[in-house]
């Protein structure tokens, strides 16, 4: 016990904590997640997230000590998203032929996520600030945290409904998809991309390859018509 207590010492007051922490707990979830099947209520994500969290929360960790090791796995965030693009380069000429469709459709959809947000948000009566951060929710979260400081947003709070927006579609997607009897993987990876970005073109990544390239198409068409457009429609609207 001894020896375990020292140990904790050195770790929670080094980078190597966050680090650490952060890597065992993923690797245990992602094995659970295997373990049953890759169910989408097992997203190792999302058990990984709630794992820190209550592990933080009892330890009474402060956060930017966690971070200091974590932020090593954060800035490979970056290369993780780039590497999506490999396989859209397999399908550069499937990709091209279908360009102007896959634009519409990432036009129209990344409208309906945006539009039905503010719109319910409006509805409820929530603060005016709060509204322009929930708008960018279906794209990715460094994006959505710029797009939201630019229209009048909270980028904290945009961040945070990005996250959601993102393990509330990689959760469901499979069982609406199923439900709606929606077959085609290059589909269902097409609008888990445009609803969900980064964390839903990881969990169709891992169903499909078509699933995953068509889902990185989103996420880019997302990031680049959201960032132009977002900010031209709130400043007309105002």
């Amino acid at each position: 016990m001894a020896d375990f207590v020292q140990l904790w010492i050195y770790l929670s007051s080094t980078p190597l904590f966050g680090l650490t922490a952060t890597i065992a707990t993923y690797v245990v979830a992602q094995l659970a997640y295997e373990r049953v099947g890759g169910a989408p209520w097992a997203n190792p994500v999302l058990w990984s997230v709630a794992a820190i969290g209550v592990f933080l929360v009892a330890t009474r960790t402060p956060y930017p000590t966690y971070f200091a090791g974590a932020q090593f796995i954060h800035f490979l965030l970056g290369p993780a998203v780039v590497a999506l693009a490999w396989p859209l380069w397999l399908r550069g000429g499937e990709v091209r032929r279908r360009g102007v469709a896959l634009t519409i459709a990432a036009l129209l959809g990344g409208g309906a996520a945006a539009g039905s947000a503010v719109l319910l948000a409006t509805w409820l009566g929530m603060p005016l600030e709060i509204i322009r951060s929930l708008a960018p929710k279906s794209v990715t979260a460094p994006v959505a945290m710029g797009i939201a400081e630019r229209i009048g947003g909270v980028p904290a709070l945009s961040a945070v409904f990005a996250v959601l927006t993102g393990m509330v579609g990689a959760l469901s997607a499979k069982y609406l998809f199923d439900g709606l009897r929606i077959g085609s993987y290059a589909v269902r990876g097409f609008a888990l991309g445009t609803s969900s970005h980064g964390i839903g073109a990881a969990r169709a990544i891992q169903v499909d390859e078509d699933a995953g390239a068509y889902a990185g198409i989103a996420l880019g068409l997302q990031v680049l018509l959201a960032s132009i457009l977002m900010p031209l429609v709130f400043r007309w609207l105002a």
